[in-house]
């Protein structure tokens, strides 16, 4: 088969699109042929060496495609079905390409625990763009932080995968929700996608103007995923009693603490990374229900995976950006 594989750490030169291996399907996998993959984050720090991964490697957290093979004992699927993945593995302790061999690749063996019928009205590529970010999302918001229709969502960077999701699943459930970034761009996109506030980070005062639309209010609900840059904001902007919810720190994961607004405002910060597999589910029947779509970015042929990298590394992208997989 063809794949994208990394011989040693490095810039995006060091992806190389190459033969590799066909993998085999154990008990209880099934083999899918990959339609498309998405690139996250993950893929640039396991490119990068953080996490370090044996040699050869093959990265990709998110794919959908159609099932190809049946390992032995395999019987919920048959071949020819279109079908999605899910990444977090063990229920999210572990991440398809970061624990296994990924998804830049036209075959991948997967435990059909963590294969999923595809939702009929997404395209292959839609498909594989939500998995990872979405039910990140839907965890920090539903399964942890408990989020109620008409509550005020504060999420953080519009145009990142996790920023997204979380905007378009936090107005599916009912929510109101204010956005940022630093592109004029994307918060116009944002508005016109339904944001109620949309906020420049570099340029205005996130949490007074959170506190205006709320009238004086505040977020009930923080989608916290950048860190040190952000952390004392969030912590302003959420109301009294709020929910801060926690899935990363792409700007530094040690932010002076702020404890003592904590304590005043009774705030509840609440860690949450990946899914269980049944919170995917639960995730599946909403984005079926409701026809969600993701927003993707840009699509591109696999072998060109070091521009959607570049891309992806630029911060330029709004949504996901998707390799299209030919095979």
């Amino acid at each position: 088969m063809k794949a994208v594989r990394i011989h040693e750490d490095g810039s995006p030169e060091v992806l190389r699109y190459e033969d590799a291996p066909d993998p085999v399907p154990g008990p209880g996998e099934v083999l899918v042929r990959l339609r498309a993959a998405a690139l996250n984050h993950l893929d640039i720090w396991t490119r990068t060496g953080r996490p370090a991964v044996p040699k050869p490697w093959i990265l990709g957290a998110d794919g959908a495609g159609v099932v190809e093979l049946l390992g032995p004992g395999s019987s919920r699927f048959a071949p020819g079905a279109e079908v999605v993945l899910n990444p977090g593995l063990e229920d999210g302790r572990k991440i398809i390409g970061e624990h296994c061999p990924g998804t830049n690749a036209e075959l991948i063996a997967v435990s059909e625990e963590y294969v999923e019928a595809k939702p009929a009205h997404l395209s292959f590529a839609e498909a594989a763009a939500f998995p990872l970010v979405w039910e990140t999302a839907y965890r920090m918001l539903v399964t942890r932080a408990g989020l109620r229709e008409g509550e005020w969502v504060l999420c953080w960077g519009f145009g990142s995968g996790v920023g997204s999701a979380a905007f378009q699943l936090a107005k599916a459930l009912g929510a109101r929700v204010a956005v940022t970034s630093s592109s004029p761009e994307k918060l116009e996109r944002a508005l016109a996608l339904g944001a109620d506030v949309a906020v420049n980070h570099a340029t205005a005062d996130v949490a007074a103007a959170v506190r205006e639309a709320t009238g004086g209010h505040g977020a009930d609900v923080v989608v916290e995923h950048v860190g040190e840059a952000t952390w004392q904001t969030s912590l302003a902007a959420a109301c009294f009693g709020g929910r801060i919810a926690v899935c990363g720190a792409t700007s530094g994961a040690n932010p002076p603490a702020g404890l003592s607004r904590i304590w005043w405002k009774q705030l509840t910060i609440l860690g949450s990374t990946m899914a269980t597999r049944e919170d995917f589910r639960a995730l599946l029947r909403l984005v079926s229900e409701r026809e969600l779509r993701p927003i993707v970015d840009r699509v591109y042929p696999l072998a060109e995976v070091a521009d959607a990298h570049r891309r992806l590394e630029r911060g330029e992208q709004l949504g996901k950006i998707v390799l299209e997989i030919e095979g």
